[in-house]
């Protein structure tokens, strides 16, 4: 980088920091690069959310009488031993290390336990020099918001990243599997440590500059996968080694990073997360990131992911990914696989579903191959013609009648014993699907019947009861209408060129698989973290003893949270071209603002703030009168508003659900808005509206 380059990105850093910058500011300036020596301190702690914190440490009473005391006070001798420092230094790191420790489990009613990684997180912590309190509130905040819940031999955290290297790597994972080598084995210390317990200082120091300007607690994961992966030629040639001996090799992998392989490793990182379903953050966010609770449902939740196939994919990210086109070559695309019966299928399916019935593996072997082989070959040729149902990425589909889904189970377990890459399931099944839609699903599935539709019947036909989805977003009528224009706007086509693109050998009637078209209509789509809120979350019972959202927030703006990150949309998500003087005059508007959509890059698009009785809609001016649909938020979904203290017409639109007694943001949008006073109010009294007419 030309050093004028690099001072300038200094300047620009040094002055963000002098004003009420946060994690984003900090990444647009930064763009993920090493932080400057003397700025780091600051920059984490805007990262973390810290920098203004209260001095918790004044409320220590310095009074050292826990009862594992003494081996809290030898383990901080001994790791701080281990550092090249003078003696003075070690005294001082020493003291800080047990009073910052002893707080904390204090304050936390925890109890200290050998190797638990707290020690391996507060060193390099300890390494910016800053006061005991700011490196306390520093400990405190990665220990919550990028420390998994559970972290614990045998724990959640590493049956999800089993689940993880299964979808990238069934062969790895297999071949570990087969030793017993269970990820908690050789990965604890990384989850508990981010990589502190087994890298160099200065390669956490890199690392972790990356790590708190992405502000994905999800990273670790797919910095654990690859490692797994970068070493996986080692690993596949130790088969015959001992069981002990590949966990060492394991453990010690990290061991081997370098400061310059550090931008290439969180890259990768990056890259893996790219190519993997966003249901996997969405789906285990609140279990792994959220509060921790003993709760039935939360054990239940617990033996679910434990118990768990293969990865799952929800409802809400299929039928949309299912209606979107994908320019970007790594985003996930999925090649949807219906594995019920034949007569299940008949009675109603996407239009972009490959039928696979499952019974055939049972009854006829011979049958069932062939219809494998068509199905490898559909998919090939739907991937080479570009359309929106062929992707790399195969989504299992059962019944979500476990009668049937023990069949479903083992289709998908026989394509993993194949080590086929990227292999999911949906949750629920088909029944998930039939919900999702409701009322539309005549609209939105091929050759629904509900006489002979099993859900149907076992719902007693309840399909004028308002659904879950549409309690959520009072109008979806849009996005369904858009779906299904999207998937019948080809069915000509699709049935012309059936034989050409899609192969699909039946047996006793079963229907073939039908490849999509690309779906221009799928404008209404909603954006990715937004839509996996369910809608018993995002009801209007939700603010029962919360604090007050609906307000600009001058205090503590754009508190920090680790799903707030300005995550890119999903490429071909809402591409719904409109003319703006007819938009304005057709549309059910009760207001629009002129205003800037502000990115985390640092981009400002002109645009429109359009609000409605139930949504925000954001439109991007393209010129010519015409302008393109971005985003549209149910009003239900908004959880928090923020301005900026120095810059009031700089909102912050926060989405999310409650957990506990605050907030989980799952995404969030930012506008430069001249009249901010008079739309924040109108979109806190139209929220309000919503709310009182969904109670």
């Amino acid at each position: 980088m030309p050093m004028q380059t690099r001072a300038t990105e200094i300047i620009e850093l040094e002055s963000a920091l002098l004003d009420d910058c946060n994690v984003n500011d900090i990444y647009s300036i930064c763009q993920g690069k090493p932080l400057p020596e003397a700025l780091r301190p600051d920059v984490w702690q805007v990262c973390l959310d810290v920098r203004n914190k209260s001095d918790q440490m004044s409320l220590f009473n310095e009074i050292y009488d826990l009862p594992f005391q003494s081996q809290l006070r030898e383990d901080c001798q001994r790791y701080v031993d281990r550092i090249g420092n003078d003696e003075e230094d070690k005294v001082s790191v020493v003291s800080d290390l047990e009073s910052i420790m002893t707080f904390y489990c204090k304050n936390r009613n925890l109890q200290y336990e050998p190797e638990n990684g707290w020690i391996e997180l507060l060193l390099p912590l300890c390494a910016l020099k800053l006061n005991r309190s700011d490196t306390f509130n520093l400990f405190e905040a990665i220990r919550d918001t990028y420390i998994p819940k559970g972290c614990k031999p045998k724990g959640n955290v590493f049956h999800v990243f089993r689940l993880l290297l299964l979808y990238h790597d069934p062969e790895l994972c297999t071949v570990l599997d087969t030793k017993k080598i269970t990820p908690d084995l050789y990965s604890l210390t990384w989850f508990q440590s981010l990589f502190a317990s087994c890298s160099s200082l200065s390669v956490i120091i890199a690392m972790w500059d990356l790590y708190f300007q992405n502000a994905d607690p999800f990273m670790v994961f797919f910095l654990a996968l690859i490692i797994l992966i970068n070493g996986r030629e080692q690993i596949m040639a130790m088969k015959s080694s001992s069981k002990e001996e590949i966990v060492k090799f394991l453990v010690n992998m990290p061991c081997a990073l370098e400061v310059d392989d550090v931008s290439d490793f969180c890259s990768l990182a990056q890259y893996y997360a790219l190519k993997t379903p966003t249901s996997f953050k969405t789906d285990y966010l609140k279990a792994l990131y959220g509060k921790q609770n003993d709760t039935p449902r939360s054990q239940e939740e617990s033996n679910k992911v434990s118990q768990a196939l293969c990865l799952p994919v929800s409802v809400y990210e299929l039928v949309e990914n299912s209606a979107t086109e994908f320019p970007v070559q790594d985003a996930v695309r999925f090649f949807l696989v219906d594995c019920r019966p034949a007569e299940q299928y008949n009675a109603g399916h996407l239009s972009t579903a490959f039928h696979l019935d499952c019974n055939l593996m049972l009854q006829e072997p011979v049958a069932f191959a062939t219809a494998v082989q068509g199905l490898l070959t559909a998919q090939k040729q739907a991937i080479e013609v570009n359309s929106n149902a062929g992707g790399e990425h195969l989504c299992f589909m059962g019944s979500g009648r476990v009668e049937e889904d023990q069949y479903t189970h083992m289709v998908v377990a026989s394509f993993l014993q194949k080590n086929t890459h990227y292999v999911s399931l949906l949750t629920g099944g088909y029944a998930s699907i039939h919900d999702y839609f409701g009322d539309h699903m005549a609209d939105c599935l091929e050759d629904h019947s509900a006489s002979k539709c099993l859900v149907c019947q076992q719902h007693n036909v309840k399909q004028a009861k308002p659904t879950a989805l549409k309690a959520s977003t009072p109008s979806s009528t849009d996005l369904f209408s858009k779906f299904s224009a999207a998937m019948k706007s080809k069915s000509a086509e699709v049935k012309g060129r059936l034989l050409d693109i899609i192969v699909n050998p039946s047996s006793n009637g079963s229907g073939a698989g039908a490849s999509g078209a690309s779906n221009n209509g799928a404008g209404q789509a909603q954006t990715v973290q937004e839509r996996h809120v369910s809608a018993k979350e995002r009801n209007g019972k939700r603010y029962r003893n919360v604090a007050p959202v609906f307000s600009i927030d001058d205090e503590n703006e754009d508190a920090y949270d680790p799903a707030e990150k300005d995550a890119p949309q999903p490429a071909g998500v809402n591409k719904e071209i409109v003319n703006l003087n007819q938009y304005f005059k057709t549309a059910d508007i009760i207001n629009a603002f002129k205003c800037q959509d502000v990115h985390i890059n640092g981009y400002m698009y002109d645009s429109h703030l359009i609000i409605t009785p139930t949504h925000l809609v954001v439109l991007r001016e393209l010129g010519r009168g015409q302008a393109q649909i971005m985003v549209r938020r149910p009003l239900a979904s908004i959880v928090k508003i923020t301005a900026k203290k120095r810059h009031r017409d700089l909102i912050t639109f926060k989405y999310g659900f409650p957990d506990g007694d605050g907030l989980l943001i799952t995404d969030m949008d930012r506008f430069l808005i001249p009249n901010a006073a008079e739309a924040t109010a109108l979109v806190s009294k139209q929220i309000v509206h919503v709310l009182d007419n969904a109670n």
